[in-house]
This record gives C-alpha cells, structure tokens and sequence, in this order.
C-alpha cells in the first residue's frame, strides 16, 4: 500500500447541502463541516450523503469533495442498494488516502454501515448522536451494540437519554456551535417579540407556541411574533392560528435560508422552543448569540446557560416570557456558548488520539 497516500477524514450523512447555494438542509450539521475544513485546510474532507440530494453525482462543496447517493428515502430493497454502494465507495476511497477515521452522523443507517466498514478495516469511527436516535426502539443500536468511546452525544440530556435506554454511556460529549461570522449586525433593532424556529411536525409542537401567544395577548394586545420553518403540521397550525384570532399577531414565515433566520433572530426578544424532545437545539444558541433569551422544556446541559430558561409547563412559559417582556429590551448582550471552532477541533482530538 502507498504511504504517501493523502489523509482523508470521512464523512456519512442521510443528507447534505446539494449546492453551495442550499442553506435549509441541516443547518448545524453544514456548518460544522464547513468549519472543520476551515480548521484543517490541509485535509481531504470528503462527505457520503445516502439520501439526499435527491441525486447520484460528485461535487465540490467549499473545497469538499461531496459523493451524493441519491437515495431519497426509498425503502427496503432500495435502501439495502444504497448500501452496497456507499460501501463499494468506501472501498474506493480507502485505496486512494489514508483514512483517520469516519464520522457518522446520527445513530442510524450511516452509523451502521461505517460502524461496520471501520472495523473490518480497522479504521477508527465514531457516531455523533444528534437527538431522536438516543430514544427507545432505534433498530440501528441493536444491530450496532456500539462500545461508549465510539459514541458523540450532541449533549449531557443525550447522554443521560442512550444511558437509560440501551445501558451504554457515551463518552464524549460534542454540541453544536456558533460560527460567529454568519452574523450581521448585532445592534438590530428588537421589533419581534416572540421567535419560533424548526420543522413545523408534532414533535416541536409548535401548537404550544400559538397557545401561548393567545394567552400573552391579554397582556399585549399587539404581540408579534413568528415561526420560521415549514411541515406537515402547518395547515393545522394556520387554523388555530384563525380560531384563536391571531392573524395579527402570528406569521408563518415559511421555509428561509439560514442566513435570514440569524437574521430575524437578530430582531427578537425572545426565542420560544416548545419541543418536547431535543438533543441541542442549533436555533437556541443561535438566538442567544443574537441577544435574544430563550425559553425552553429541555435542558440539554447540566450547567446552566446565561439567558436560557427551562420551563416545565406551559404556566412557566408564559410568565417567564412575561418577565422578560417586561424588562427594557436594551443592552442585551449576545452569548456565545460554543463557538464551533473549539468543537472542531474536540472533534479532531478525538481521531488524532
């Protein structure tokens, strides 16, 4: 075998950018990749994307090279061909640099298949655990059986989470991060008082936004708030929206680009998370970077966060946003909890020990 062979971290991923121009698909997820090759200049990054783009091809991403599948989510006998050609490249891609490791993100499809091309290789691999995949009943653990120095946990809750529910500890913990030179100007008028921001589906429950947005407009009559993002569940959503006359009070924004969510971010008083379940929330520590507080149901670290307030129900929520409301909306400073180039390179620590 060549010694000179170029390094090459791999990447496997359900989905990635399928241009530079493509901001919506996994925001924190493209960030990070995007920084980590800013960190390590000099090393081949080249990302596996198994589902989406809804494409087969190679590209060029930021000076990484992106091998895209195609594999749109089809099931079954579809999703084992996906495989076996995720595979072959893998096999490919092995002849060609010297492999540090693979990185999985989530513990799914992606995790099982480099889980088990790492070890008949003996090529280091490690799954970043990003959130649903620590609940019960994920299929992918089971088949796994991964060891806790091969797991990421996303945060403390999920490391508490995959702990009771499979009886294996996770031994790192990575979160998301802040690239910081995504932000505009910090000093944007606050004119939103109330943000939500993620997939409009059940989990993120995003009908508890409306509810207390029509409690809070007892109090403010002409509350305005909005919701970024798009989903199964906004018809719904709209509806309640109307039956609690809300229509002036409540905008669904509909699907943006990234940069124009750190934007309306930027013009928020408070970010309001109402999922039920949440590894780390990007959006969280995005707002509070963006001098906005948060209100949420879950922590996801055992430490407290500067301007990040757990509520436990929906009485909580609304007096707590009551209170910040209230309080004058100057002089708010922006938090930065984790910038993503210290979790860059935590995460490369991991591959160089």
């Amino acid at each position: 075998m060549d010694d000179n062979r170029k390094k090459a971290l791999l990447i496997l991923s359900p989905g990635f950018p399928e241009n530079e121009a493509d901001t919506t698909c996994l925001p924190p997820q493209r960030v990070f990749v995007r920084a980590l090759k800013a960190e390590n200049p000099e090393l081949h990054i080249i990302v596996l994307s198994f589902q989406y783009p809804f494409f087969a091809a190679e590209y060029d991403w930021h000076g990484i090279r992106v091998i895209s599948f195609g594999g749109r989510s089809r099931g079954k006998l579809f999703r084992l061909n996906t495989w076996l050609k995720v595979w072959r490249a893998l096999g490919n891609l092995n002849k060609q640099y010297q492999i540090m490791g693979l990185l999985s993100f989530w513990l799914g499809e992606c995790a099982f298949v480099g889980h088990y091309f790492a070890r008949i290789k003996n090529i280091k691999h490690h799954c970043w655990m990003l959130g649903q995949d620590a609940k019960r009943g994920n299929k992918y653990a089971k088949w796994i059986k991964p060891k806790g120095e091969e797991l990421i946990a996303l945060s403390d809750f999920i490391v508490r989470e995959f702990t009771k529910n499979y009886n294996v500890k996770p031994l790192n913990v990575i979160p998301v991060g802040i690239d910081i030179s995504l932000f505009g100007d910090l000093s944007a008028g606050k004119d939103i008082h109330i943000l939500g921001a993620g997939s409009l589906i059940s989990l993120k429950r995003f009908h508890l936004f409306i509810e207390t947005v029509a409690m809070l407009k007892q109090y403010y009559p002409d509350i305005k708030t909005v919701i970024c993002g798009d989903g199964p569940e906004k018809e719904k959503l709209i509806k309640r929206i109307k039956s609690k006359q809300l229509e002036s009070n409540v905008t669904l924004a509909g699907e943006l680009p990234h940069h124009e969510v750190l934007k309306m971010m930027q013009r928020s008083r408070v970010l309001f998370h109402p999922s039920e379940y949440e590894g780390f929330g990007a959006v969280c520590l995005e707002a509070l970077y963006a001098a906005a507080e948060v209100v949420s149901f879950v922590k996801p670290m055992d430490n407290d966060i500067t301007n990040w307030f757990i509520v436990n129900n929906m009485e909580e929520a609304g007096q707590t946003i009551r209170c910040i409301l209230d309080e004058p909306d100057s002089g708010k400073k922006n938090v930065l909890v984790y910038d993503i180039r210290d979790n860059v390179r935590k995460m490369m620590g991991l591959f160089e020990r």
